[in-house]
């Protein structure tokens, strides 16, 4: 990661191991800073707080390596996204009056597609998330992943069966608390069917009127139009003296044919001629015709008015036309069936209502059984994590727990067990999910909350952390301070528990507990200059007597001390012996790794 401007970094670029990498430096150096870098990255909120004092803006730039087939991968190329030599290049810029712009890929992206991404890419414990560990809620959302697929499978069937359940319900309850007003939309339904269905109307009708009313409203001018125009193409009868248009026409006629033969040109026009002969007599034939039928009775125009006038009616209160009248009456029979219905209906949804509740209640049991399998494995590996963390006899439980309810409580929000008890249910299951601590045998569990000291709920906490870690499918995890209270012994165990994870994945610990950073791949230290900001040397990679240097200083607070010096010898040589020892072969090639990336007792080095 490149940080820019961030908080008391002015600019570092941070190279983290593969394996195991160690964050250190003195309170307040930007440890944090690290941690809240990557926060961005992962789409986290932009704080316009966290701009450094005289700049316009911060910049965090990440390179994340990732296989094509990788989730994050194939999510990043839907959203257009290019790998850079099977890198994901990543960025994230916060200005100082807080607006924030995301890149992925090397295109622009929105932050959520960040927080996407971040999800497939890092788990973060810090002490934050400790306490968020403490709800119900997440300790049940924490076991449900824990328990993988026997939880998955059935808790999908089980949401998809609640929609459905509460989908029925509702429609139910709609239908028996709205009976008036479904009542009451029947009978306006019934009363506007009715009335349609008197008058009789056709599709169309209300035009094919108003054209009819048009012409009998006209039916004199019309009338004396058509025989005026007759009378000039055919002649009027009553003068004898008069020319009409047929007579020119056939006199034109007569003379081009005479002398047609001596010209083509000539001869087309005469055929012309013989065709516009032929279209005036058909044309003075369909005039006398049209006056002959024209109908100016003024009973057919009354009745056509009136008929207008009912049409009208019926257009004013369902629809601007008669087909659109039409139109209403069909989906009002519809609706109209539907509502006649509602005691058929209310029969179907209160089977059907029943069914489903049947059907969460098998649902529920196949949840309740699968997470509290789960739950005994999961607190057998917390417990185990807890000896290893200098906490030999202290037993952890999660409880799985139902609340019982009357089958008459309000609203009828249960559902039957296996064995008979109606139980309260909700989108996630019937179950409540609590851990409960029992620091040393014959005590009571009680809540993680209540049931430890400080230091006590720190090791509880980080046991549960590295448990749920081996269960989140991501490829990096980071640990912000969460060995806050813990010390001796303990510390020791909790770094080979932290490098242990680092076999299989990349841990990333902010800490101040040498007893953790020796057991690191790679350690980084924060460093400010004197006038209090990180600049790019001040991340610096640490090996062999700079190492020591730190580790004294994380001590004794004091970088010359002799003894400090051969107590980080010690944890050096411990954290080197104890990894081979304990596992093998991936601690054999841990040390390889090691080597192949600091390069044995390199000088300290900026990244």
């Amino acid at each position: 990661m490149r940080i820019k401007n961030l908080g008391v970094i002015d600019d570092a670029v941070v190279e983290l191991s593969s394996g195991f990498t160690a964050v250190t430096g003195e309170t307040g150096a930007g440890k944090t800073m690290v941690v809240t870098s990557l926060g961005l990255l992962c789409g986290g909120r932009a704080d316009p707080g966290l701009v450094r004092a005289g700049t316009t803006g911060a910049v965090v730039e990440g390179r994340v390596s990732l296989p094509p087939q990788a989730p994050a991968a194939r999510r990043a190329a839907e959203a257009g996204a290019e790998l850079d030599e099977g890198a994901l290049i990543l960025s994230r810029t916060v200005s100082a009056e807080g607006r924030s712009r995301a890149h992925v890929g090397g295109r622009s992206a929105p932050v959520g597609l960040l927080a996407e991404l971040g999800e497939e890419l890092v788990a973060v414990h810090g002490q934050t998330d400790q306490q968020g560990l403490l709800r119900p809620a997440r300790q049940r959302e924490a076991l449900d992943r824990y328990a993988g697929d026997a939880v998955a499978g059935p808790l999908a069937a089980y949401r998809e069966t609640y929609e459905r359940l509460r989908a029925a319900a509702a429609e139910l309850t709609e239908i028996t608390t709205r009976a008036r007003e479904r009542a009451r939309e029947a009978d306006l339904l019934r009363f506007g069917l009715e009335e349609i269905a008197a008058a009789e109307p056709r599709p169309g009708e209300d035009t094919e009127l108003d054209a009819e009313a048009e012409r009998l409203g006209h039916a004199d001018a019309l009338a004396t139009a058509a025989s005026a125009a007759h009378a000039a193409l055919a002649g009027d009868p009553a003068d004898p003296e008069g020319v009409d248009a047929g007579t020119l026409i056939a006199g034109a006629h007569r003379a081009l044919e005479a002398v047609r033969s001596h010209d083509p040109a000539l001869a087309a026009l005469a055929d012309r001629l013989a065709e516009i002969a032929i279209l005036v007599t058909d044309v003075s034939g369909d005039l006398a015709g049209y006056a002959d039928d024209l109908d100016a009775d003024p009973r057919r125009l009354a009745a056509v008015e009136e008929r207008r006038a009912v049409l009208t009616h019926l257009t004013r209160k369902y629809g601007e036309n008669i087909d659109a009248v039409l139109a209403w009456a069909e989906k009002g029979a519809a609706r109209l069936a539907e509502l006649d219905s509602d005691d058929e209906r209310i029969g179907e949804l209160t089977a059907e209502h029943e069914a489903l509740r049947g059907r969460l209640g098998e649902l529920a049991q196949v949840l309740s059984e699968a997470r509290t399998e789960a739950a005994g494995r999961f607190a057998e590996a917390v417990t185990a994590e807890l000896t290893q963390l200098a906490m030999p006899h202290a037993r952890i439980r999660v409880a799985v727990r139902q609340t019982e309810v009357p089958e008459s409580s309000v609203g009828g929000e249960w559902v039957r067990l296996a064995d008979g008890r109606t139980v309260a249910y909700g989108p996630h299951g019937a179950d409540e999910i609590e851990l409960l601590l029992a620091p040393h045998p014959g005590a009571q569990p009680r809540p993680i909350a209540k049931g430890a000291s400080g230091g006590e709920l720190s090791r509880v906490m980080l046991a549960i952390e590295v448990v749920f870690a081996g269960a989140a499918p991501v490829p990096t995890y980071l640990f912000d301070e969460v060995d806050a209270g813990v010390g001796g012994k303990a510390a020791v165990e909790l770094g080979r528990r932290l490098a242990k994870l680092a076999e299989t994945a990349q841990v990333v610990v902010v800490t101040h507990l040498p007893q953790v950073a020796a057991f690191a791949d790679r350690h980084l230290v924060v460093e400010k200059t004197s006038d209090g900001s990180v600049t790019r040397s001040g991340v610096t990679v640490v090996h062999g007597e700079g190492r020591i240097r730190e580790l004294s200083r994380m001590l004794a607070g004091q970088e010359d001390s002799a003894l400090a010096r051969a107590h980080a010898e010690e944890l050096l040589a411990t954290a080197a012996r104890s990894l081979p020892a304990a596992h093998g072969g991936a601690g054999a090639e841990r040390e390889r790794r090691v080597q192949r990336e600091h390069g044995g007792d390199r000088p300290d080095r900026p990244l």
